[in-house]
């Protein structure tokens, strides 16, 4: 489990479990921050001592390998575990130069060292500036509101009245520092996987390049470097979406927090003084407690805490209400205040103090108490309405812009991402959605409506449905086999998902999906890949019914969902998933370790993953003579969802690997054994120790020769220092 989210609500609350989820926060910021001023320490060592250079490059490899990102909800996709991964993968590359060290021919200042320092001075430092600003700012909020509460009750109302003004004047300022505070803290948290890891790989590139001897290894790191970059990439466009989604919410319960409070089992909770009598002469002190409680039950706890101490949270109280009651001005020197006695202490009255008029009616009519004001807090929940609907002009509607986009702007770049003007949009899409009109407007020919146009009316048109297309109820069940599993199970599970929705919902659904997959065809031209897509329609087609930063942190998973729809829509749509729902199968994603053989022992036979280094395929944009490959099988790894790109076939026999070094799993070799080029040569990419006389033991670095495919699934066979014998596939790469 990594940090929990900061959810904007709990910054008026200010709990102290949300204190000490903020400060966990800072913890990991400054954690990367001591690894960053590490790193770069590591990296001018590098330029500076070249006679140390070894001892350096140990260094800043240990420094690589140590450090782990930690992430935000409780999982993460492929492309963020590969970026987690590639420190670990870094540190290995480093270790295999070490017996080849030269002096670099060139300084790693540009790609290194300014990049981090300009992340770490003007991100990580911003963070620290606004934590000074967040705790001055708690120190004088709390301070302000115990001296206006010690205001006496005596005072004339003109009085009271300016101090009330200045209290909430001041309380409204630290809401908003606080609300600043929390979604530059997450952003951040969000931000510093590809700012860090991004300098990093520009350092490698440059390492491997001015290094003679280490040419070899460079060209590996290459296929590596190709992987990594368009993880980088889609977890950045991820991170675009996300940020802008988390800034709306923000936006939304500035506005009005008391509508988006979230839904708990506490019927009301927040922070009351309560008044702790001591004997004569010494009075009474208040002691601020945050309180919670359940109606259901009428089970009232409090807990002290004080801001200003460190945050050191107290004992617990609990105990259950017997009655609540307002207590007048005339009756105590203080105002907002109210009496509660509990069910096991009768006629012991606990006095309450809250922080304005408002909070104690809430108060009271959260506990029943006389004079309770009924307040509406359900605005939150109640059901978004919207006219568009999944009728029969709706279809038409998509029929219609799916039509016109398809004859007219299947090419144009940016499709999809470019929006139209907003006061056009919501014009085409009233005359769509009026059923005396839809029919007489003609998108395929009319010069009056733009194609960016009809894409956003689309777009628009499926979000103002009364819930998303592929429904609240199934929003969890398609968000979980995207955090985990293999290709396989995640296709199986989103296949058997699909055929739950309701049948109008399926149909609008293959509809999309089909015309989404012919835009990603034409991905050279419109630049829309089946990631970019997923980009643009995860938000769309999926939503959470309640508006947290939780449910926001899952829009990349979203994203992914849309990708598998995309890229599996054949099977998906045509074909009927089993009868049950599929077991999520664990798949290691770039593992450190060497991945596990293929058994040729007796029983079940299973695919593996192929190395890491063999994930991303070059593609040649110069070759006019490639095509897209148009079927996927589900096995290979190019059907990873964003963590490749569709790879470019050659006109090559099938199964022919050419000078792309396109390299295939198993699942994609069984069928073409008899197209297959023998005599290739492989380099290991893992070490291997024999467990038969008929397989050979290898180092990472073995050249073998003579490289064919056995009859073994899953093994090839090839000679090494003159011994022939078997090899486990994933554990090489064809050069």
């Amino acid at each position: 489990m990594g940090l929990q989210p900061l959810e904007f609500s709990d910054c008026y609350l200010d709990s102290p479990w949300f204190r000490e989820r903020v400060r966990a926060h800072e913890a990991e910021l400054e954690k990367t921050n001591k690894f960053i001023k590490e790193l770069l320490k590591d990296g001018k060592n590098l330029i500076a001592a070249t006679k140390n250079l070894s001892a350096a490059q140990r260094k800043f490899a240990h420094s690589l390998r140590d450090f782990k990102f930690e992430f935000i909800g409780d999982a993460e996709t492929d492309d963020e575990r590969y970026i987690d991964a590639s420190l670990h993968e870094f540190s290995n590359f480093l270790k295999n130069l070490e017996e080849q060290r030269e002096i670099l021919a060139l300084s790693v200042t540009e790609t290194l060292i300014k990049p981090l320092e300009r992340f770490r001075k003007e991100q990580l430092g911003a963070v620290k500036e606004e934590k000074k600003k967040f705790d001055k700012e708690t120190e004088k909020n709390y301070s302000l509101l115990e001296k206006h509460l010690n205001l006496s009750a005596k005072k004339k109302e003109l009085q009271l009245q300016e101090a009330d003004n200045q209290v909430e004047q001041n309380r409204k300022h630290f809401y908003e520092l606080s609300l600043e505070y929390v979604c530059k803290l997450q952003e951040i948290q969000e931000r510093k996987k590809f700012e860090c890891v991004e300098p990093v790989l520009s350092f490698f590139q440059g390492l491997f390049t001015f290094y003679h001897q280490g040419y070899e290894l460079a060209k590996d790191f290459n296929h590596y470097k190709m992987a990594l970059q368009i993880n980088i990439q889609n977890t950045r466009n991820r991170f675009e979406g996300t940020r802008s989604e988390v800034e709306e919410l923000m936006n939304k319960i500035r506005r009005n927090p008391q509508e988006h409070k979230r839904a708990n089992h506490f019927t009301m909770e927040g922070y009351l003084y309560v008044q702790e009598k001591r004997p004569a002469p010494f009075g009474s002190s208040w002691v601020k407690h945050y309180c919670m409680y359940r109606k259901e039950t009428k089970k009232f706890s409090m807990i002290p805490f004080e801001h200003r101490s460190g945050g050191k949270i107290g004992d617990a109280e609990l105990f259950v209400l017997a009655y609540c009651t307002k207590r007048n001005a005339d009756t105590i020197d203080r105002r907002f205040c109210f009496d509660l006695e509990a069910s096991d202490r009768p006629g012991v009255p606990v006095t309450m103090q809250a922080f304005s008029e408002e909070d104690r009616k809430l108060w009271m009519e959260a506990l029943d108490g006389k004079e309770a004001v009924l307040i509406n807090l359900n605005k939150a929940n109640a059901k978004r309405e919207g006219s568009a609907q999944l009728d029969k002009i709706g279809f038409t509607i998509i029929k219609k812009c799916i039509s016109a986009v398809e004859t007219r702007g299947i090419n144009d770049q940016g499709l999809y991402r470019v929006v139209g003007v907003s006061s056009k949009v919501q014009r085409l899409l009233s005359l769509l959605m009026d059923s005396k009109t839809c029919n007489e407007v003609d998108l395929e020919n009319s010069v009056d409506w733009e194609v960016k146009t009809i894409t956003s009316a689309m777009k628009q048109y499926l979000r103002s449905l009364p819930e998303p297309l592929m429904t609240y109820e199934l929003h969890g069940d398609f968000i979980v086999p995207a955090k985990s599993g293999s290709p396989e199970s995640r296709v199986s599970a989103v296949h058997f998902l699909v055929h739950k929705l309701p049948e109008k919902n399926r149909e609008m659904l293959e509809i999309l999906v089909k015309h989404l997959a012919n835009v990603s065809k034409h991905a050279k031209k419109n630049l829309m890949t089946v990631a970019n897509l997923g980009v643009v329609f995860g938000p769309t087609l999926m939503r959470p019914q309640e508006e947290t930063v939780a449910a926001i942190m899952d829009l990349k998973f979203q994203n992914i969902v849309v990708e598998i729809l995309i890229e599996n829509h054949e099977k998906i749509f045509k074909t009927l998933p089993d009868a049950t729902f599929p077991e999520p199968i664990s798949m290691s994603v770039s593992p450190p370790n060497a991945p596990p053989r293929q058994s040729r022992r007796q029983g079940q036979r299973t695919k593996r993953p192929l190395a890491v280094y063999n994930l991303c395929l070059e593609l040649d944009d110069a070759d006019s003579h490639s095509s897209p490959r148009e079927d996927t099988p589900t096995g290979s790894m190019d059907s990873l969802s964003s963590q490749s790109p569709t790879p470019a076939f050659s006109s090559s026999p099938p199964g022919l690997l050419d000078g792309n070094d396109l390299i295939m799993s198993s699942g994609d070799l069984a069928g073409w054994t008899t197209d297959l080029v023998a005599h290739r040569k492989a380099r290991a990419v893992y070490p291997c120790e024999a467990e038969h006389s008929s397989e050979l033991s290898f180092q990472i670095g073995a050249i073998f020769e003579d490289v064919q495919f056995s009859r073994e699934p899953g093994w090839l066979e090839g000679t090494l220092n003159g011994k022939r014998g078997l090899i486990p596939q994933n554990y090489v790469q064809f050069l």
